[in-house]
């Protein structure tokens, strides 16, 4: 067995920890050594207990490589090994970098700089914007976004790089050919055909909760710098945070309000040191300390023939979306000429309407 097939052999013991991985190529050489090495070697090296050893040694392991490779290349996909020149090199810097990466579609290429955009599943209406938002915004100044495809701000976030048109990366906690969450199949298409969807994970593997922590190292491996957008107090999006700092990576966070469940993370990470992030520049400025952050475009002037209430609305419409309760409120119109002045800057281009009942400028979404 070739040092690539070895690696892939590797790969296909989920079971075997990440660290257990590292360690294994560490102490043999590469992964043949470690396959041609005695039981009791392998079980003393640390997170190798005797019944994976004996996997490790089990000689249909060969066959089942062959199998696996033969079943990925179906599915339209390949496996980049440790051994192989386009394994990702910042990946390849971490401590625990997977054996091998099974990927359908492309990977950016080295030159293109990668953050992560990563944050809570159940995600308000607030952060799958911000999500959007700053990952267009990264996507269409040259960034490449990677997230974890899971709901809400991660799949924000690939769609934001999807409508910019640029470059995304989804890292699964599951198989290849395991489409998760359910009824995602069409987003992730569309992220084969602008990027890549990537695991560590067998072909067929289920999305097991264990599974997404590890997953987390990976996405921060492959990016300079990742971003939190609304996190809860145990988010996994915190868990991506701690790699990205074990890893020597830059860490962002956007803040949230103070009475959201959902921004306690994030905030914490701003108290922590984690670089406040606004909008794109405050990461192309971290990242970039030669960049400079282009000067304010002038807000867009608003046609003359809109009607004096949407004057009003447009003055109290804030960056983040506003219910048209709220928005009668801060204007002092009754309901109706608040509805006639939403409708006439939804219809000029102004305003967008977002699920219930909520409004927000157009200019601040993608």
């Amino acid at each position: 067995m070739e040092e690539r097939e070895a690696l892939v052999a590797l790969a296909l013991l989920p079971e075997l920890p990440a660290a257990a991985a590292a360690g294994l190529l560490a102490r043999f050489g590469g992964a043949r050594g470690a396959l041609a090495a005695p039981g009791e070697a392998l079980a003393a090296v640390p997170g190798v207990p005797r019944a994976l050893a004996a996997r490790l040694r089990d000689p249909a392991l060969v066959g089942h490589v062959g199998r696996e490779l033969t079943r990925l290349e179906a599915l339209g996909g390949i496996a980049l090994t440790l051994a192989d020149p386009a394994y990702p090199p910042l990946l390849r810097e971490i401590p625990d970098p997977p054996p091998a990466l099974f990927v359908r579609g492309r990977l950016p290429p080295p030159e293109v700089a990668a953050v992560a955009v990563v944050g809570a599943r159940q995600a308000t209406p607030y952060g799958r914007m911000a999500a959007e938002r700053l990952a267009h915004d990264l996507a269409r100044a040259g960034l490449a976004v990677v997230s974890g495809f899971a709901r809400g701000i991660d799949a924000a976030a690939h769609r934001g790089a999807l409508k910019a048109g640029g470059l995304t990366v989804a890292v699964l906690g599951c198989g290849l050919d395991v489409i998760y969450p359910a009824g995602s199949s069409d987003l992730a298409e569309r992220v084969i055909e602008r990027g890549a969807r990537v695991s560590e994970f067998p072909l067929g593997t289920r999305p097991l909760p264990v599974n997404f922590p590890r997953r987390n190292r990976i996405i921060s491996g492959l990016t300079r710098g990742t971003v939190v957008v609304e996190a809860g107090e145990r988010s996994g999006a915190l868990v991506t945070a701690r790699c990205a700092l074990e890893q020597g990576r830059e860490v962002f966070a956007v803040p949230g309000p103070v009475t959201a469940p959902t921004s306690v993370g994030a905030n914490r990470l701003i108290k922590a040191g984690a670089k406040l992030t606004e909008d794109w520049a405050d990461v192309m400025e971290e990242l970039f300390p030669a960049w400079v952050r282009p000067a304010a475009a002038p807000p867009p002037a608003l046609p003359e023939e809109l009607p004096d209430e949407a004057r009003v609305i447009w003055a109290v419409l804030a960056g983040e979306p506003t219910h048209i309760d709220t928005v009668a409120s801060r204007t002092a119109l009754s309901p109706g000429r608040v509805a006639v002045g939403l409708l006439a800057l939804e219809m000029a281009g102004f305003v967008r309407q977002l699920p219930g009942q909520t409004y927000v400028r157009a200019a601040d979404q993608v």
